[in-house]
């Protein structure tokens, strides 16, 4: 399983396969307890049968190492964030991972509705992730720069009120009204219907394309006054970026939640505010792999007591988007990784169709 942390790193410590077999051992002993592992929970489990002084040895030694850490001087041993990160890199099976049932995602993106709103989808998407792993979904929107205009209404709402709606290759409804001094002429809505659907269909979401493809000094005074009061109309949405963050499970996330709430409430901040974790979620774009930060490896110093993992969505020419689950750092990073990575192929099929 390829997978990146985002940083550099000088290496972890390269362990036996005895302190691997143990490592792993207590990792998953606490994934699935929560409690620290000790030597009795280790000796004669996970095929281990190695005798209890040689576990206890090796238990200290990677403790030693960084990979674990001994809260309590009578308690067992937990994971550090290196421990967690040693385990994903080096001991998850390459492609392995927990089993995802395809059609428990497939289901919550239905190709026929993807075509005409792909943001019903996301939400969609972003709750059924966080079901199958109790864990926090957050899906980004496409951003309005790389969708190309589909079609452009242009309606007489009020004899002096015209609304503009611009569907986008996302399936993006984005709507404008403009209002006029004097009543407008239901000529000249359709004409500039007319225009908008000749000379903008199939183009980028760029103001600047747009005001080329609109410019034409063969038009009459009138048109030209109809047409300049319209385009200021169609630039704003242009200039929008879809930084829409779409959100699964919050309120299941939070009450499951029992540990570092310090860290969940700064990740709730976050999504209010949206800026740090947009920039956060855009550092994975980039990248055609599984990616995670574990912990300490979050640049955000209030989230360090959880872990993200993350995969993108896209078409062939280029990544549209990021699927993430966040969560605690003893998450299961293997149910985390499979749930990621399927989402993401199975919503990059579907858009395929969108971007035809």
């Amino acid at each position: 399983m390829t997978t990146s942390s985002g940083r550099d790193a000088s290496g972890p410590v390269e362990l036996s396969p005895r302190q691997e077999q143990i490592l792993g051992a207590v990792v998953e002993r606490f994934i699935a307890s929560g409690t620290p592992v000790g030597s009795s929970h280790v000796a004669g489990t996970h095929g281990i049968d190695f005798a209890p002084s040689t576990v206890r040895y090796e238990l200290a030694r990677l403790e030693e190492l960084g990979y674990l850490s001994h809260p309590h001087t009578s308690a067992g041993r937990v994971p550090t964030d290196h421990g967690y990160r040693y385990y994903v890199d080096r001991l998850v099976p390459r492609g392995g991972g927990a089993i995802i049932p395809s059609d428990a995602l497939e289901s919550a993106v239905d190709l026929g509705e993807v075509r005409t709103e792909v943001e019903g989808a996301l939400q969609r998407l972003a709750d059924a992730i966080s079901q199958l792993t109790s864990l926090l979904g957050v899906v980004t929107a496409p951003a309005t720069r790389i969708a190309t205009i589909r079609h452009v209404e242009v309606l007489l709402l009020q004899p002096h009120l015209v609304t503009i709606v611009v569907i986008t290759s996302t399936g993006s409804v984005n709507k404008r009204m403009v209002a006029f001094d004097r009543p407008v002429d239901p000529g000249l809505v359709e004409w500039a219907k007319a225009i908008f659907n000749e000379r903008l269909t199939g183009i980028g979401m760029g103001a600047r394309t747009l005001d080329a493809r609109l410019s034409e000094p063969t038009l009459t005074p009138r048109e030209h006054e109809f047409l300049d009061a319209l385009v200021p109309a169609l630039t704003e949405m242009a200039e929008e970026t879809s930084d829409h963050l779409f959100v699964g499970g919050r309120a299941r996330f939070v009450a499951e939640s029992q540990q570092d709430m310090a860290a969940i409430g700064a990740l709730m901040e976050q999504l209010e505010e949206r800026y740090a974790l947009l920039a956060l979620l855009r550092r994975a774009m980039s990248r055609n792999e599984v990616y995670l930060h574990i912990g300490s490896e979050l640049p955000e110093p209030g989230l360090q007591g959880l872990s993200m993992v993350a995969a993108n969505y896209g078409i062939a020419r280029g990544n549209l988007g990021t699927i993430t689950l966040f969560g605690p750092t003893r998450m299961d990073y293997r149910l985390a990784m499979s749930t990621v990575r399927e989402a993401a192929t199975v919503f990059s099929r579907y858009l395929e169709g969108v971007y035809e």
